[in-house]
């Protein structure tokens, strides 16, 4: 953790690097692939091996993550990104981005 990093309770932030950011409760930065090999970053299309097993996220200044939102290993949020509760970011994202999850619901009647 560097600077003046926030986390909420529940959160979980393993092998990763925090600028000064905001986490909601429940945050996950996942740090492990469920296929046995290392984490590699992409960012813009360039692949960079990191040699690690467990790598977790890379979160800049000014980030903040809503309630129960997850990043996958290997993740870099630029400066001043917003992921909004329950999304899941993967890869790379340019500062001042918003990552929104888009979702429906089918109401039914219950008989």
């Amino acid at each position: 953790l560097l600077g003046e990093s926030k986390a909420g309770h529940f959160a979980y932030i393993g092998d990763s690097i925090l600028g000064k950011v905001n986490l909601g409760a429940g945050t996950k930065l996942a740090n492990l692939k469920i296929v046995e090999s290392n984490v590699v970053i992409n960012i813009e299309g360039r692949k960079y091996k990191t040699g690690l097993r467990k790598f977790g996220a890379i979160l800049a200044d000014g980030t903040e993550t809503g309630c129960n939102s997850v990043t996958t290993p290997g993740t870099i949020l630029g400066k001043d990104v917003l992921l909004y509760p329950n999304a899941t970011a993967r890869g790379y994202y340019p500062p001042k981005t918003i990552i929104k999850l888009k979702q429906t619901q089918k109401l039914e009647q219950r008989i």
